[in-house]
C-alpha cells in the first residue's frame, strides 16, 4: 500500500472513530436529557400524591366528625388530578422516550437506580392508566364515606349497619380488577397494591405450611403450667399523660426525628404523612395496660424510621417508595418484637418503668409479662404466637368474600367460627370480632396477609442484622439504637423498591429468599424457654 493510500486509510478511520464516538456522546447526552424530562414529571406527580397522605391524617386526628362528606368530594377531586397526571400521553411518551434507546443503552449510560426508576414508572404508569377515572374517583369518595360508617358500627356493635358498604367495596375493587387484569383473580390484583407479583396461590401455601404448626404451638403454651403474673403490667392503672410522655421518649431513643415527624393519637394507630421530611405517626395508649401503650408506639415508630430512611437522592421518585408492605410491616415487627419484646430491652427500660409507675416486680418478671401467650379477640392487642392465626382468619374471609363462597352478611358467623377453631375464642360482639379492623372500610383487601410475611421478613433480617454484628444484642441492652438502626438505613431503607420485589431484597440482604423455618425457629426457641414446654 503507498503512504498516501495509508495516510487516506488512516484518516477514514479517525473520521470514523470520531464519527462513532460523536454518535456515542449524543446518544448518552440525549438519554440522560430525556431521563431528567421524566425524572421532573415523576416529581411533580409524587409531589400531588403526598397530598392525600396529609389529608387522610387530618381525616383521622383532627378533622370534626361532621366533615366527612365535604372531605369525601375533596379526596375524590384531588384523586380525579392525580389519576388524569398519572394517566397523562406525556408522560407515558417522557417514559417511552427513555425507553426507546433500548436496555444496551440504559444499562451503559443510566445507573442502577435511573433504571429503576424507569421500570417503576412504566408499570406504575401502565396500572393506572387501565383503571378508568371514575372509578378511581369513587374509590376515593367511598373511602371518605365508608370510615364514619365503620366507626358508627363499631361503636353499637353492629355489622349489619357497615355490611352494604363492604358490599360496595368488593364490587368496586373487582372492577377495578377486572380492567387491570382481567386475566388474574381480582383479589391477587389487590394485593398487587401492596405486595408486588403475590399471588393468593404462594399465599395460601406458605399459610398452609404454618397453620397446623402455629396452632400446636399456641396449644402446647396454653397448656403449660409456667405461666407469667401480668397484672402488674396489664391490669393496673397508668397515667396517661407519663405514658404519653415516657413512649415519647423511647421512640426518639430508638431513632425517631422529630424536626422531620409528629406523633398524635387516633383511634386505630398508623403512620403516614407526605414523605421522608413530613412522617405522621399515630398511636393510643390505654390506662390499664401498659404493656398495649408501649409495644404499639415501637410498632410505629418502625414504621416511621423507614419513612424517614429513604433515599433522599431520590426524594420523589419511584424506586425512594418503600419495597413492599410486608418489608414496611417487617421494620415495625423488628422493632416491636425482635426488640422491644428482647430480654436485653426490657431490661435496660425496667428501672425507668419501675420509677416512673411504681412497679416492684423485677425486669425478669416484666420481660415474661411482655411475652405472655394469651388468645384474645383483639389482632392488635394479640401476642407474638397468636398473631399470625389473626391474620390467616382475615385473609380466609377475604378470599372466600371475592370468590363468593361467603355473602357479607354471614361474616360475623364465619369469622366467630374460625376464632372458636384456631384460638378457642368465644367471640361475644362484631366490636371484639369482624369490626374491629378500619382496613375494610377504606378498600385495603389483599392488605392484612403482609402483615404475616413482614413477621417472618422481620425474623430473617434481625437474624442477617445480628450475624453482620455480633454485639447487636449487647447494644440494646445498653439501650444503643443507633447500630441497628443505621444498618437497617444502609441495607433495607435506603433501597426502596431497588430491587423490584421482597423476594430479591431479602436474598441481597440475607442470601436467601423467604425462609418459613427462621420464623417458625424464633417462635419455638423463645416459647419453649418462657413456658417451659417442648416445642
Amino acid at each position: 500500500m503507498s503512504a498516501s493510500a495509508s495516510a487516506s486509510a488512516s484518516a477514514s478511520a479517525s473520521a470514523s472513530a470520531s464519527a462513532s464516538a460523536s454518535a456515542s456522546a449524543s446518544a448518552s447526552a440525549s438519554v440522560v436529557e430525556k431521563y431528567e424530562i421524566l425524572s421532573q414529571k415523576l416529581k411533580a406527580l409524587d409531589s400531588l400524591k403526598s397530598i392525600s397522605g396529609l389529608l387522610e391524617w387530618d381525616q383521622h386526628v383532627m378533622m370534626p366528625s361532621g366533615s366527612g362528606p365535604a372531605r369525601g368530594e375533596m379526596k375524590a377531586a384531588l384523586e380525579g388530578a392525580v389519576h388524569e397526571k398519572g394517566t397523562a400521553a406525556s408522560l407515558g411518551d417522557a417514559i417511552a422516550a427513555v425507553e426507546s434507546f433500548g436496555s444496551d443503552v440504559l444499562e451503559k449510560e443510566l445507573d442502577e437506580w435511573q433504571r429503576a426508576n424507569v421500570r417503576d414508572a412504566r408499570r406504575n404508569f401502565n396500572k393506572l392508566v387501565k383503571i378508568p377515572q371514575e372509578l378511581a374517583e369513587r374509590a376515593a369518595s367511598l373511602g371518605a364515606e365508608s370510615a364514619p360508617l365503620w366507626a358508627e358500627a363499631r361503636a353499637k356493635s353492629d355489622w349489619s349497619l357497615f355490611a352494604p358498604k363492604v358490599s360496595e367495596w368488593i364490587e368496586l375493587r373487582k372492577k377495578i380488577a377486572n380492567h387491570i387484569d382481567p386475566s388474574a383473580l381480582p383479589y391477587d390484583v389487590c394485593m398487587d397494591d401492596y405486595e408486588r407479583g403475590l399471588s393468593s396461590a404462594f399465599i395460601t401455601k406458605k399459610f398452609d405450611e404454618l397453620r397446623p404448626q402455629l396452632i400446636d404451638l399456641v396449644a402446647k403454651v396454653n397448656a403449660s403450667t409456667h405461666k407469667p403474673n401480668t397484672d402488674f403490667i396489664k391490669k393496673g392503672s397508668f397515667d396517661l399523660e407519663k405514658q404519653r410522655v415516657f413512649c415519647e421518649s423511647v421512640a426518639k431513643d430508638i431513632g425517631f426525628d422529630t424536626k422531620f415527624g409528629r406523633l398524635d393519637k387516633s383511634v386505630h394507630p398508623f403512620t403516614g404523612g407526605s414523605g421522608p421530611t413530613d412522617v405522621r405517626m399515630t398511636t393510643r395508649y390505654k390506662e390499664e395496660n401498659f404493656t398495649e401503650s408501649l409495644t404499639g408506639l415501637i410498632h410505629e415508630t418502625g414504621h416511621s424510621l423507614y419513612e424517614q430512611g429513604r433515599n433522599a437522592e431520590q426524594s420523589g421518585l419511584p424506586v425512594s417508595v418503600a419495597m413492599s408492605m410486608g418489608v414496611h410491616e417487617s421494620q415495625s415487627l423488628l422493632w416491636e418484637r425482635m426488640v422491644g419484646l428482647s430480654e436485653p430491652f426490657v431490661s435496660y427500660y425496667w428501672p425507668a418503668i419501675q420509677k416512673e409507675f411504681g412497679i416492684t416486680e423485677s425486669a425478669a418478671e416484666g420481660y415474661k409479662a411482655f411475652n405472655e401467650v394469651s388468645p384474645g379477640f383483639i389482632r392488635t392487642e394479640s401476642d407474638e404466637l397468636t398473631y399470625p392465626l389473626h391474620i390467616m382468619i382475615r385473609y380466609e374471609i377475604e378470599m372466600a368474600l371475592f370468590s363468593g363462597e361467603l355473602a357479607v352478611e354471614d361474616v360475623p358467623k364465619v369469622w366467630n367460627a374460625k376464632m372458636k377453631e384456631y384460638l378457642g375464642v368465644e367471640v361475644t360482639s362484631d366490636a371484639m370480632g369482624c369490626l374491629q379492623d378500619i382496613h375494610w372500610a377504606v378498600g385495603y383487601f389483599g392488605y392484612f396477609p403482609t402483615y404475616l410475611l413482614g413477621a417472618q421478613i422481620a425474623c430473617q433480617i434481625y437474624e442477617a442484622a445480628s450475624k453482620a454484628n455480633p454485639d447487636l444484642s449487647t447494644q440494646i441492652g445498653k439501650g444503643e439504637f443507633a447500630p441497628l438502626k443505621s444498618w437497617l438505613n444502609e441495607n433495607v431503607h435506603k433501597l426502596g423498591s431497588l430491587h423490584g420485589s421482597a423476594e430479591k431484597l431479602l436474598v441481597e440482604v440475607t442470601g436467601r429468599g423467604l425462609d418459613v423455618e427462621i420464623y417458625l425457629s424464633h417462635l419455638r426457641e423463645k416459647y419453649a424457654d418462657l413456658y417451659k414446654v417442648e416445642l
